[in-house]
């Protein structure tokens, strides 16, 4: 199984590409696509679709797992989020790549345990269960794996739930 996990963001858009064979999880690729500040907001978000179509036809994943927005006290960024949200899921549904939205305390709780924990701790556990040498460098792209993780834990619960 391979899960594209993304982090969405107008600014940076982070993505981990995880593949799951047997027992084992490894990070296939990651990183941050940037769009730069001063740019018409429909260019960027042309930019991440752009990006993200490259990733799925790239690694031609089973699954996209997209974190999901929070809300919190700025808004207008809450919006921006939403909108980045929306040409990930395009670009995924353009290629039938089916997709799961996960809240960040599901993502930590998948990854380190619990649903409170901090960024540094998500970073080196996505780096222990991924086989890493060292975490992702960057926030965006330490999340997206988190997320990815979190879909591969959570893929088995979801088909028992929909047999049942």
């Amino acid at each position: 199984m391979i899960v594209l996990g993304i982090d969405p963001g107008t600014a940076s858009t982070g993505y981990g590409v995880v593949e799951h064979r047997g027992s084992r999880m490894r990070a296939v690729g990651h990183g941050v696509i940037e769009t730069q500040a001063g740019v018409a907001l429909e260019r960027r978000l042309l930019a991440i679709h752009a990006r993200i179509a490259e990733l799925l036809d790239a690694h031609d994943p089973d699954a996209l797992a997209i974190e999901e927005l929070y809300f919190g006290a700025n808004v207008r960024t809450a919006f921006a989020v939403g909108q980045a949200r929306g040409v990930v899921l395009l670009a995924a549904a353009e290629r039938a790549v089916p997709t799961r939205s996960y809240t960040p305390q599901q993502v930590k709780g998948a990854v380190c345990g619990r649903g409170g924990a901090g960024k540094d701790q998500v970073a080196r556990m996505v780096a222990r269960l991924l086989g890493m040498s060292a975490p992702p460098v960057v926030d965006h792209a330490a999340d997206a794996l988190a997320v990815a993780v979190c879909e591969i834990n959570r893929a088995p619960l979801a088909a028992a739930v929909a047999r049942s």
